[in-house]
């Protein structure tokens, strides 16, 4: 068994190495880093847990598209600007 690369909607995200007859993943996208150095039984099996990972990541962004909250008194007080 040798080093496969990984691909996700047409792009390399890691590649697994084999480790004790299993697969270990390595991350070289950071949407994937959270599953670096996690082993897999299979190649499917990693493809679904990073299928299953952005999935996750569409559903809970880490802000809000709209930007910062407007400055109302309690945010003008906090940032120094009233």
């Amino acid at each position: 068994m040798s080093k496969q690369t990984v691909e996700f909607a047409g792009e390399a995200v890691g590649a697994l190495v084999p480790d004790n007859g299993q697969l270990r993943f390595l991350a070289v996208k950071y949407s994937v880093w959270s599953l670096d150095g996690r082993v897999f039984a299979t190649p499917d099996e990693a493809r679904k847990a990073i299928a299953a990972l952005h999935v996750l990541q569409r559903r809970a962004p880490v802000f809000r598209a709209g930007g910062l909250p407007s400055a109302g008194p309690e945010t003008a007080a906090a940032s120094g600007l009233s």
